[in-house]
């Protein structure tokens, strides 16, 4: 490599994940945060009265819960490292399925905005997964990436589909009792 010493590791250098050990330690902490984040969701969803899109949310949730359950198992026996937070390696400036778009999501959003939030993050934690197994040297972390990046895909497939079958984009709601900020 002709880089030196002051110069930022390429996107492909400061995503790559070696051993099987980094990929599931980032992959449970990726799944925990998703599976939270669609809670948050769902509970929003639910508090507004879309219960259609909350039980959407909850079953990403779910799914999300069962992806972490299917690594723990898989990283049974294995000694994961434990990785401070500034030093994972996700695609977004924070974790791939949370933080990505938080500014976008408010209590007045409508259920094709919450959708899209979703989406977004789905197909950047597919897009994680996808680029450790175009670059892995390692096969095994290679085909546990690949099954990890089918997976995300079929949730963008059913995120598209639930986006698909949405009406057209109605107004968010007005705010009938905004947020009390000082001038």
């Amino acid at each position: 490599m002709n880089q030196t010493a002051s110069e930022p590791p390429s996107k492909q250098e400061s995503h790559s994940i070696e051993s099987l050990e980094e990929l599931c330690a980032h992959a449970l902490e990726l799944e925990h945060e998703s599976a939270g984040r669609f809670h948050q969701l769902a509970d929003s969803m639910e508090v507004h009265h879309n219960a259609e899109v909350a039980g959407l949310f909850r079953e990403l949730a779910e799914l999300s819960e069962a992806h972490a359950a299917a690594i723990e198992a898989h990283a049974h026996g294995l000694k994961l490292p434990q990785i401070p937070p500034w030093e994972f390696k996700w695609n977004c400036p924070d974790e791939p399925e949370s933080h990505c778009l938080d500014e976008e999501v408010n209590y007045l959003m409508t259920a094709t905005q919450a959708l899209r939030v979703a989406l977004f993050n789905e197909e950047h934690a597919r897009a994680f997964y996808q680029g450790i197994a175009d670059h892995t040297k390692d096969a095994k972390v290679r085909d546990l990436a690949s099954e990890m990046a089918t997976e995300e895909a079929e949730h963008v497939s059913l995120l598209n589909e639930w986006l698909e079958r949405q009406s057209p984009e109605a107004e968010p709601a007005d705010d009938f009792d905004p947020p009390n900020v000082p001038e």
